[in-house]
């Protein structure tokens, strides 16, 4: 059975979440479709982004789905930390689900879509019916499993929300703890204030493998919360994840159908921290007539987000390949000494010439091979 819709989005996730969030913003007529494989929108996941990643007509439908702001964060290393002044705010799974079951989106849950093409998707639905869904414009989201990556680093982690039996006393996040010790790659404990008993604590890996051994991460975050003197009550709520950070991948694209999302390459390739990267793009395809999917103003934003996406993929050659697994702290440790204003360009994947040039030139952190950068050697 063939019907019509304007817009067809594939995958439920963040991009197009935040899509079709936009979408209704921008044309609140049109008729949209998501496909998503799941029973839920959004997944298990926490989002975050920094105030200025997102400009006013952008907050105008991202404040809805906004969980907790702060008005700064920390970040501590063995031999530096610092308290930045950055806005902070996240985006939790269930408020983007909300968000969007309430904007008027034809929601298609745990069903297949088999065939995606420039105006069309075949979707086979939970019951096992087959039918097509004819659309002005196609996005297909539908994540990192589908990306085209060639050598890869990791990021690993599992985050639980835990409920204390006292208020844990924190009025900002800690992006990144590394005074932790430092085992299989890059190590660091990331902690949200949620309520005034309630954090989010997440231990994150940047390693050379996959492997994420579940018990022994959850022993870990309950020393760490033990160690801040924290009693936990409950575990509310527990995510996880294994990100490709790639070494190389093909850049993104405007054509039809539109590839977005992790696997179209409109990602960060070095933090996964992809929140401004998708709103950016939700944004700019609402401010487009569907027919105009493959045209000059995406093709433009493709471009200068390609060339963001080099520099960032540049950094995890040398991240993952010129430094031991124990001493890649030493790199984050000095990029936290730059200006406040490239910290937050950088985590938005809007570096200027200068924040390139800041991030690069100088003396390299410790525990750089040279023998790795200038002989190939990891």
């Amino acid at each position: 059975m063939s019907r019509e819709v304007d817009y067809a989005l594939v995958g439920g996730g963040l991009q197009n979440g935040l899509l079709a969030l936009a979408l209704r913003a921008r044309q609140p007529n049109a008729r949209v479709a998501i496909i998503e494989r799941g029973a839920t929108l959004g997944g298990n996941h926490t989002w975050c982004f920094h105030a200025g990643d997102v400009t006013s007509a952008m907050a105008a439908w991202i404040d809805p789905v906004v969980a907790v702001r702060w008005p700064g964060y920390d970040v501590a290393f063995p031999g530096h930390t610092r308290t930045l002044d950055s806005a902070y705010a996240c985006v939790t799974s269930a408020r983007l689900a909300a968000a969007v079951a309430s904007s008027g989106c034809e929601l298609l849950l745990e069903a297949t879509a088999l065939v995606v093409g420039a105006d069309h998707v075949l979707v086979r639905s939970c019951d096992g019916v087959v039918g097509e869904l004819r659309a002005r414009a196609v996005i297909d989201a539908r994540g990192p499993d589908r990306a085209d990556v060639a050598a890869t680093g990791w990021q690993k982690f599992i985050g639980q929300d835990l409920r204390l039996a006292a208020p844990h006393g924190l009025t900002r996040p800690m992006l990144m703890d590394a005074t932790v010790e430092q085992l299989d790659g890059f190590r660091f404990m990331y902690v949200l204030p949620l309520a005034a008993d309630r954090v989010l604590v997440e231990d994150t890996y940047f390693a050379n493998g996959t492997h994420l051994d579940a018990t022994v991460l959850r022993e870990r975050i309950a020393a760490y919360v033990a160690a801040r003197g924290w009693q936990i009550v409950a575990v509310e709520r527990e995510e996880s994840g294994v990100l490709p950070l790639p070494l190389r991948c093909a850049p993104p694209v405007a054509a039809c159908p539109l590839v977005a999302g992790y696997a179209g390459g409109w990602f960060h390739p070095v933090t996964g921290y992809s929140f401004p990267i998708a709103a950016r793009l939700a944004e700019l395809i609402a401010a487009q007539p569907p027919e105009q999917l493959a045209g000059k103003a995406i093709e433009y934003h493709a471009r200068a987000h390609a060339k963001q996406l080099a520099f960032g993929l540049r950094l995890n050659r040398m991240l993952f390949r010129w430094f031991a697994p124990a001493q890649r702290y030493r790199v984050l440790e000095r990029f936290y000494r730059l200006p406040e204003a490239s910290v937050r360009r950088f985590y938005a994947l809007e570096l200027t010439a200068w924040d390139r040039a800041r991030i690069l030139v100088g003396r390299p952190p410790r525990g750089m091979s040279f023998r790795a950068m200038f002989g190939g050697q990891p």
